[in-house]
């Protein structure tokens, strides 16, 4: 069988713990496929945080402090002075906000994100609880994380999409400047933590030597490509 990793690839012993991060609604088992997949792959210490209350009744600054202490906690645990952190829906913004706002990029080699709402979405409008707010197109939030001259620090930064997203409105605000992207037709929201495409995506992004080995799959333009 051909390796999925069409790159030069980081060795195994080169490979950092990885903390994986889970959308709204949703719960540490929701993200079974995608450390199953990574452990699979190789990869010796993936950890899945879980957010609590998962149902947006939290701001997002609130979600972000437990994913810095799940980070602090895998750091402390392995030896290792950086993590890497896989983020789907909600839990992406949480995780974005954790970069930002409370050092993470001090602590993350690279953050991949997996149809985050960096934009808003419009789906925000139907909740009124404090995460959802934060998560409205235009939010105070989203406003100041977008405003940071250098978000991310020295953070490899990578974004997975689908434009079939109906959770994510527009889909386009899963998007990140400065980021890899990678676009995956996938029908469902919630099947982004399934498809074997985005899971492959996830490994070649955390296995890759540079982010710039981490191309669009054949086919699909380059961001800004007409």
């Amino acid at each position: 069988m051909k390796n999925p990793l069409r790159h030069t690839t980081l060795a195994s012993r080169e490979r950092l713990p990885v903390l994986l991060v889970h959308g709204i609604d949703d719960d540490a088992r929701s993200l079974a496929p995608l450390a199953d997949g990574l452990t699979r792959a190789g990869f010796q210490d993936v950890h899945r945080v879980e957010l609590k209350p998962n149902n947006g009744a939290a701001p997002i600054s609130v979600l972000a402090e437990q994913v810095a202490e799940a980070a602090n906690n895998l750091r402390a645990r392995t030896g290792h002075a950086r993590v890497d952190v896989v983020a789907f829906s909600m839990g992406a913004l949480v995780s974005r906000y954790y970069l930002q706002r409370l050092e993470g990029r001090n602590h993350v080699r690279r953050f991949v994100s997996i149809s985050g709402p960096h934009a808003g979405t419009l789906m925000g409008w139907l909740r009124a609880n404090p995460g959802a707010r934060d998560m409205r197109p235009g939010s105070e939030l989203l406003r100041g994380l977008a405003a940071d001259e250098a978000p991310f620090g020295d953070v490899q930064v990578f974004t997975l999409w689908t434009p079939l997203d109906l959770m994510i409105l527009p889909a386009r605000s899963s998007q990140l400047a400065g980021a890899r992207e990678r676009t995956i037709p996938v029908v469902l929201h919630p099947l982004m933590l399934r498809d074997g495409r985005v899971l492959r995506s996830v490994q070649e992004a955390l296995s890759v030597e540079r982010p710039e080995d981490f191309p669009p799959p054949p086919g699909i333009p380059s961001p800004g490509t007409p």
